[in-house]
C-alpha cells in the first residue's frame, strides 16, 4: 500500500528520505472529533509499509471545536524514530504500521510540551487563551445583503 504523492511534504530523519501527508479532508468520524488525527509516512524511494500515526487529539477541521496541536515536521520526525524502535520496517512490503501517540508520548517526541489550539469560528484560539486571542474583525456581512459600496457604519 502507498500513500498519494500529491499533497505530501519531504522529511529526512536521520538520513533517509521519507514523505509524510496528512489527508485532505476529514473522514465523517474524523469531522466530528470521534477518531483521532492521522499522519501517514512512508519512505520517499523504494516505499514498502506505510507508517500510520495516530495522534491524541483531533483534526483542526473537525465540527465540534475539539483541541488539536499543529503537526511540524519536528513531530513526524519523532514519530518515524519511534516506529522505528518499534520494528518498523519501510522497506519491506505489507500492511500499514500503526503508531499511536499518547499525551505523555507528545511532549516526549515534539521535545517540549505540546501546545494544543481549539478551533473557533474564524481562527484557532491557544488552549486557555480567550477571544482576544483571534485576529480582529471589523464586521461579519450577511450573504443576503447586497453590496453597496459603503462602510457597515454608514446610512
Amino acid at each position: 500500500m502507498t500513500m498519494p504523492r500529491r499533497g505530501s511534504r519531504p522529511i529526512s530523519v536521520d538520513g533517509t528520505a521519507f514523505r509524510w501527508r496528512i489527508r485532505p479532508r476529514p473522514t465523517y468520524c474524523q469531522g466530528n472529533g470521534w477518531s483521532p488525527l492521522t499522519v501517514t509516512v512512508e519512505r520517499a524511494e523504494e516505499p514498502g509499509r506505510v507508517l500510520v500515526v495516530s495522534l491524541p487529539c483531533a483534526r483542526p477541521d473537525n465540527r465540534l471545536g475539539e483541541r488539536t496541536i499543529a503537526v511540524r515536521p519536528a513531530l513526524v520526525a519523532g514519530c518515524v524514530r519511534r516506529a522505528l524502535e518499534q520494528g518498523w520496517n519501510p522497506g519491506q512490503p505489507g500492511s500499514a504500521f500503526t503508531l499511536t501517540v499518547t499525551e505523555d508520548e507528545l511532549a516526549v517526541l515534539l521535545g517540549e510540551p505540546p501546545q494544543y489550539l481549539i478551533p473557533f469560528l474564524w481562527g484557532m484560539i491557544p488552549e486557555g487563551g480567550s477571544i482576544r486571542d483571534l485576529p480582529r474583525c471589523t464586521e461579519i456581512w450577511s450573504r443576503d445583503r447586497q453590496d453597496t459600496g459603503r462602510a457597515p457604519s454608514e446610512p
